[in-house]
């Protein structure tokens, strides 16, 4: 296969799974038929692509020979007997019609409407993010795994088990009533804003940023908050996501290795993102008490505001961290609130916090804790011990922008080790 072919497969894969794997299972009602449809279908190009050329139209290429195979396994399976011969199969051009307008239910997005579907109160809670994460989203089960900071193998049951529960139980894929999809919308919003964080920084590859993921996640969001502008937690989602995502250009240097937040040139920065962001969560922090999204996006909005680092308003965002370890507690905030208390009160006082939390399970193997604790450890000149945390979180470092940056971080304790007098040295 020629690199441009396989470049493209891939491209596609990544940008047009979701959407195809969601038209056909609201075409044919049948998870498991439209994932081995989907497939066919990939496989289908991986043999033609190369000696055919990629087609102009790639996705609707997928999407009818998915199609096609859908059938073919239909006609194949007796156990399906019954459903063929209700099933009434369109001509292509008309299955392929874009979508004019909100469509059953007003979800003008055949994949979100799937996201409210797997959203269903008869699946775990847990099981149900994990399954529209990795089916369709698209991510992968690792990239899951890491949404929840679970390992892999856990991830993987939790999907199997959202599988079972979705055959067994008959559960329709249908768009829910606008009752349910309020009840349902806390879950949508958790897998919107992971599929951002792993397009914000990827868990694995070349590059730190998925522009892709980040991206749609976004065009997700505003079409919930154009949806359901009254859901502040919906407001709050999409100005956290604008607030961070207009930093992008700034995240990486020319190199592609990481640039901190503190250093980054925020000349880069998506002023007009900025604006739109700083604009939303006024209206997510109106009109009661404050949601977890709002209050990120609020501390999302400081950021932007700040002209550099040293004017950044910490005590104020040290302070919204407590408010969301109130309404939204877990170690991951009471890590952010400690690095923004080291960056108020001085890295000794943020670094207690720290290990008070060396206990908690999910921050184990969290590369963010590890390297936030070995980089105040560097700021006391703990030199030693700062390189000992290092070497952990490069084990733990996903993508290759990840390892380099540890890298660079961790020679450069050991240099400092090695030229401070023997007598200052951490053991």
């Amino acid at each position: 296969m020629s690199h441009r072919s396989a470049f493209s497969l891939e491209a596609v894969f990544r940008e047009e799974y979701g959407q195809l794997l969601a038209t056909l299972v609201g075409r044919f009602g049948d998870l498991d038929l439209a994932e081995d449809a989907t497939s066919d279908a990939l496989e289908a190009a991986l043999s033609r692509w190369p000696v055919d050329g990629v087609p102009s139209r790639p996705g609707a290429w997928l999407l009818t020979t998915a199609r096609r195979r859908a059938v073919d396994r239909l006609r194949r399976d007796q156990a399906y007997a019954a459903k063929l011969a209700v099933l009434q199969v369109e001509q292509d051009r008309a299955f392929l019609s874009p979508v004019s307008g909100p469509v059953d239910g007003g979800l003008p997005d055949e994949r979100l409407q799937l996201f409210f579907t797997c959203a269903h109160p008869a699946l775990a809670p847990d099981d149900r993010i994990a399954i529209t994460l990795r089916t369709l989203a698209g991510l992968t089960t690792t990239e899951v795994a890491r949404a929840f900071l679970i390992p892999s193998s856990t991830a993987g049951q939790r999907i199997s088990r959202a599988k079972h529960k979705i055959r067994v139980a008959r559960i329709p894929f249908r768009v829910p009533d606008r009752h349910e999809m309020a009840q349902r919308l806390p879950g949508v919003l958790q897998v919107v804003y992971s599929i951002f964080t792993e397009g914000y920084s990827a868990s694995s590859g070349e590059n730190l940023i998925r522009t892709d993921l980040a991206e749609e996640a976004i065009r997700l969001g505003r079409i919930l908050h154009g949806l359901l502008p009254a859901e502040r937690e919906a407001t709050g989602l999409l100005s956290l996501m604008l607030c961070t995502h207009a930093r992008r250009s700034a995240r990486a240097g020319k190199d592609g290795e990481i640039v901190m937040l503190g250093e980054q040139d925020r000349r880069l920065w998506d002023r007009e993102m900025i604006d739109e962001g700083r604009a939303l969560v006024v209206l997510a922090l109106t009109g009661g008490s404050p949601g977890p999204y709002g209050v990120q996006a609020a501390i999302a909005a400081l950021h932007d505001e700040a002209i550099d680092a040293e004017s950044t308003d910490w005590p104020q965002i040290a302070e919204l961290y407590g408010v969301l370890a109130t309404i939204a507690p877990s170690p991951i905030v009471s890590l952010n609130r400690a690095a923004a208390i080291a960056l108020c009160e001085g890295p000794g006082a943020g670094l207690e916090l720290m290990e008070a939390l060396s206990t908690e399970p999910l921050l184990k193997n969290y590369y963010p804790y590890l390297c936030a604790r070995a980089d105040l450890l560097a700021r006391l000149d703990r030199w030693l011990e700062a390189a000992r945390w290092f070497e952990c979180a490069f084990g733990l470092a996903g993508s290759e922008p990840e390892k380099k940056f540890v890298q660079r971080r961790l020679s450069a304790c050991y240099r400092n080790a090695s030229s401070a007098p023997e007598d200052t040295l951490e053991v």
